[in-house]
């Protein structure tokens, strides 16, 4: 399985589904509500209110997210 890529003008979050085990620890620490649970997986739900703070990366167990800034 691939990874989940959403991206706007300037920033692109991946979700690589297959390394998530959906411990929601990315949508805890999210300062913006950008990121959601939908069934056991993490999701981008608002990324418009996203501003690449990268905690959802660094807090990750897993490294099943990726936050990029272009």
């Amino acid at each position: 399985m691939g990874s989940d890529v959403i991206s706007e003008e300037k920033i692109v979050i991946r979700i690589n589904p297959s390394w998530c085990k959906g411990c929601a620890i990315c949508v805890e620490f999210c300062p913006q509500d950008v990121l959601v649970m939908e069934s056991g997986i993490a999701k981008v739900a608002n990324l418009a209110a996203c501003t690449a703070c990268g905690l959802c990366e660094l807090r990750c167990p897993d490294f099943a997210i990726t936050v990029e800034k272009r």
